[in-house]
C-alpha cells in the first residue's frame, strides 16, 4: 500500500483520485489476503473474478467498476512496471442515462425555500457557474474576479484550470454574504475557518428540495446539468458550454442536446391532429 500511495503522489494525482484509489486498492488487497494469495502472482482471471465478486456482493455501478479496474491497473503498470496489455481487463458496457434536469421554475422554487444567506449563496453559485460540488468548496475569495465578471476554477477535474461565468445577481448575493460571514480564505468556510464540506452542501440541497413539491430525484450536481441545459435552450453555442463546464471532450457536452426542449415546441404531436 505504501508504494502504491507514494507512486500516486509522485505522479501528482488529485486528492480525490488518491482517496478513491486507496479505498479500492485496500479492498483488493484484503480480498486476496483472505484467500492467502499474493497479488504479485495472481492472474488476469483472478482479477476478473474479483470484479465479479464486487458486482455480485456490492452491486457496484459501472463507474465504480471502471475506477476499481483503473486502481488495480495503476498498481501493476505504474508501481510494478508491467506491460499494459497484460492487464487490459474487460470493461463493463457503459450505460447511457440522461441526467435529471430542473426547469427554471423548479430552480427558483428550490432557491425560494432557502432562508440561510450562506446556503443560498452556495446553491446560487453552483447553478449560475455550472460548478461541480468539489469545485465550489475549493473556491477561494481571490478566485472571484468581480471586475471581469468571471470565476477562476483552479485545479478542476483533471487538474485543469478554467474560468466560468459570474452572475450579476450572484455578485450582489456574495457581497451580502461576505459582509455577514467574513470568510478568511475559502469562499465558503465551516467551523474554525475550514473548508465547507461536501456533505453539508448535499444536505442543503436535500433539505430545501424536500420543502418543495418537486418529485424529481435532484442532487447538487443536477444544478450543474440544469445550468448547461438552460444555456443551450437560450441559444448558447455548445463549444462555449463545453469550456464553461470544463469538459475535455465535446462528446461529453453533447448529452445536453438529448435533453433540451429546444425545438420541441415547434413539433406538433400526431395525436393532436386526430379528431377525437
Amino acid at each position: 500500500m505504501k508504494s502504491f500511495l507514494d507512486k500516486l503522489e509522485v505522479k501528482r494525482y488529485s486528492l480525490n483520485t488518491i482517496k478513491g484509489y486507496k479505498s479500492m486498492f485496500y479492498d483488493f488487497l484484503h480480498f486476496f489476503n483472505d484467500k492467502n494469495k499474493d497479488i504479485d502472482f495472481i492472474s488476469k482471471e483472478d482479477i476478473n473474478l474479483y470484479q465479479l465478486h464486487l458486482i455480485k456482493s456490492k452491486n457496484i455501478s459501472e463507474s465504480y467498476q471502471n475506477q476499481s479496474i483503473n486502481a488495480i491497473k495503476f498498481y501493476y503498470e505504474s508501481v510494478k512496471g508491467l506491460r499494459r496489455e497484460i492487464y487490459d481487463l474487460e470493461r463493463p458496457i457503459k450505460s447511457h442515462k440522461l441526467p435529471t434536469v430542473l426547469s427554471t421554475e423548479e430552480v427558483m422554487e428550490i432557491f425560494s425555500k432557502i432562508d440561510n444567506l450562506k446556503h443560498k449563496s452556495i446553491l446560487n453559485l453552483i447553478y449560475s457557474a455550472g460548478l461541480r460540488i468539489s469545485e465550489a468548496i475549493n473556491l477561494k475569495i481571490s478566485d472571484i474576479d468581480s471586475q471581469r465578471k468571471i470565476i477562476n476554477i483552479r485545479g478542476g477535474k483533471g487538474k485543469k484550470d478554467r474560468i466560468t461565468l459570474l452572475s450579476d445577481k450572484l455578485l450582489i448575493l456574495l457581497r451580502e454574504y461576505f459582509k455577514e460571514y467574513k470568510p478568511k480564505e475559502w469562499l465558503f468556510e465551516g467551523p474554525q475557518n475550514k473548508q465547507y464540506s461536501v456533505r453539508s452542501i448535499d444536505n442543503i440541497m436535500k433539505n430545501n428540495l424536500n420543502k418543495t413539491n418537486i418529485v424529481k430525484r435532484a442532487t447538487v450536481h443536477t444544478l450543474r446539468h440544469s445550468f448547461a441545459t438552460h444555456l443551450l435552450e437560450r441559444g448558447t453555442d455548445l463549444r462555449y458550454i463545453q469550456n464553461l463546464l470544463g469538459h475535455e471532450s465535446p462528446n461529453t457536452t453533447k448529452i445536453y442536446t438529448h435533453i433540451t426542449k429546444k425545438g420541441l415546441d415547434k413539433i406538433i404531436n400526431p395525436l393532436d391532429y386526430l379528431d377525437i
